[in-house]
């Protein structure tokens, strides 16, 4: 990657083609998540779904903190059948069509037949749109041509991913409130276009940088070749940043603790406390879309500023408080002022946070082995986080036995919070490393 020349970015920069398709690229990567998540879980609850169960089918997440079992395979072996489109660009289109299909089969089937093929075809959705990450991960990193390039894609990729988020997360609940779940779900399968328009139009990124390194290498089937590919990119990650890869692996892995663990009880908490779906959906795409974008904006000129250390701990704090917030709404008041506010909080929390920690995770991949570094990180601020929710659940079930449901919801969010602040510490305990390693030349 070429080096950065510092400059602002004018508004002209955010109308090229490439940051427009990753922009819409963002959005299609952002379209599946919650439909198998927190979304899900409002549709089996208003099902008269039980909280545990809820919590239970949340592990379909995992397969985004797999991703980096299979990502070698993107980066080595080009797609069958899809191969003519490129070798990023035909993974992505293939990623795109088994997510559309998948979602369009949740619709179908809905829970008439038992949770079992749901949770199935959800599991499909899962596993197609983590590959989907991966490719547009891959294709965002080796599209840029600067640091700065790289910093403007990455907000861009945000912004779509964020405006998905909402979509999925607000507009869903209206049109599901009208036309039902199932239609709804058959409507977002249906979106899944959008991606596969931007992919087909897309640039394929030029990889001559690694085309020499590629062409020495040997092939994936040989016992060489799977060991270069599979092993290859670890040892490059551990190699570049010796022990304190152990360390950056733990903070980025618990960074996310919070959102996550909360997430599979917000939505059936709203439910609980008599929340309507309009109600909801109205705030979240209003405050809620507002307080969105401010916070990516504000993430990123904070890792511009001030770097990315200084961010990550700021967005660390402000995600622990803003998820711990939620408790007001069943001790104090549960009012739409409070919820709204609430909300706020939380989406400018969560997407401040979440702009500091990709741009982190981009600025420690190595080109050539792009998407299996880049898997590999973004698994592990995952996989926590993916496995602790599915007792999410259970937890408040069982806090509500001596407190009360909506009470123990309280207590479930206030320690959502908490497990927020080890990340802080660790990233905080990066910074200064960092920080003296680079005084110490000086002062030699």
């Amino acid at each position: 990657m070429k080096s950065a020349s510092p400059h602002k970015h004018r508004f002209a920069d955010y109308l090229r083609p490439k940051t427009l398709s990753m922009l819409v690229l963002g959005f299609s990567s952002g379209l599946p998540f919650l439909l198998v998540g927190n979304t899900f879980g409002y549709w089996l609850r208003d099902e008269g779904t039980s909280l545990t169960a809820i919590g239970f089918l949340s592990w379909v997440g995992i397969a985004y903190s797999l991703k980096f079992l299979w990502a070698p395979v993107m980066d080595r072996l080009d797609l069958p059948l899809f191969s003519r489109l490129g070798h990023r660009r035909g993974w992505m289109m293939f990623a795109q069509i088994v997510v559309g299909l998948a979602l369009t089969a949740m619709a179908g089937i809905g829970t008439n037949i038992g949770l079992g093929w749901l949770g199935a075809f959800a599991l499909v959705v899962a596993f197609a749109s983590s590959t989907q990450d991966i490719v547009i991960d891959a294709w965002r990193i080796e599209s840029a041509e600067s640091g700065e390039e790289l910093g403007l894609l990455s907000s861009a990729y945000q912004f779509g991913y964020r405006v998905a988020l909402l979509t999925t997360d607000a507009l869903m609940l209206v049109v599901a409130a009208r036309v039902g779940w199932r239609l709804s779900y058959g409507i977002y399968g249906a979106l899944m276009g959008v991606g596969m328009v931007t992919t087909w139009f897309a640039t394929e990124p030029t990889r001559a940088a690694v085309s020499e390194e590629r062409e020495r290498e040997a092939p994936l089937w040989t016992p060489r070749g799977f060991f270069d590919a599979v092993v290859g990119p670890f040892t490059a990650f551990f190699r570049a940043h010796g022990w304190l890869a152990f360390l950056m692996l733990a903070a980025i892995s618990l960074y996310r603790l919070p959102d996550f663990v909360m997430g599979p009880m917000a939505n059936p908490f709203y439910h609980d406390i008599g929340l309507s779906k309009e109600m909801v959906g109205a705030v979240r795409g209003s405050v809620g879309l507002v307080a969105t974008f401010a916070g990516i904006a504000a993430g990123g000129f904070c890792a511009l500023k001030f770097g990315y250390m200084r961010a990550l701990i700021v967005g660390g704090l402000l995600q622990a408080a803003a998820v711990a917030a939620y408790a007001i709404l069943a001790f104090a008041s549960a009012s739409v002022p409070v919820f709204a506010l609430v909300m706020a909080g939380d989406n400018f929390s969560i997407s401040f946070a979440g702009v500091a920690l990709v741009a982190y995770m981009s600025s420690l991949t190595n080109l050539g082995y792009t998407a299996t570094q880049y898997a590999l990180l973004s698994s592990t601020y995952a996989w926590m986080g993916k496995i602790l929710k599915g007792f999410s659940g259970a937890a408040v079930e069982s806090l509500s036995a001596s407190h009360g449901l909506v009470h123990a919801y309280g207590i479930f969010f206030i320690g959502c919070g908490v497990i927020g602040v080890p990340a802080v510490i660790l990233f905080a305990a990066l910074g200064l490393w960092h920080k003296r390693i680079q005084l110490a030349p000086a002062t030699a």
